[in-house]
């Protein structure tokens, strides 16, 4: 019985919001009207935009995640190690440490090549975009 009143109330509940009427009115914004009456170089300047064009702030994003990346696969690779060292010969632990470092390897050659391929795309947009 609770699941049919749940079930009514939330019917009710979004029943006005879809019977409201929304009014829209559509208009020409001015300078005034989006900046505060300040140009669009002054707002990006007071609002802390950079004033870079957009392929050098698309490659300096795929930089940083690829070096985030490529944090995270070192990071791999030295705990595959330390599980390694810490394993005290057992086969079992030391084949789970050399997966970790193959991987955290596989993974920092995956990083590398596509930090070449995305430098290599993006100086060549920055080419034909000059």
């Amino acid at each position: 019985m609770k699941e049919l009143y749940y079930k009514i109330g939330t019917k009710l509940a979004i029943l006005p919001v879809l019977l409201a009427p929304k009014a829209t009115f559509a208009q020409a914004l001015g300078q005034e009207d989006l900046f505060g009456g300040i140009g669009s170089e002054e707002f990006a300047g007071s609002a802390g935009l950079g004033s870079a064009n957009l392929t050098d702030t698309i490659a300096s994003i795929i930089r940083t995640i690829l070096g985030f990346l490529g944090i995270i696969a070192v990071v791999i690779i030295l705990f595959g190690g330390f599980k390694w060292m810490t394993s005290g010969g057992a086969e079992e632990k030391v084949k789970d440490a050399k997966k970790l470092i193959i991987s955290g390897i596989i993974g920092l050659v995956i990083v590398l090549s596509a930090f070449a391929i995305a430098s290599f795309v993006i100086t060549n947009i920055a080419q034909v975009a000059a």
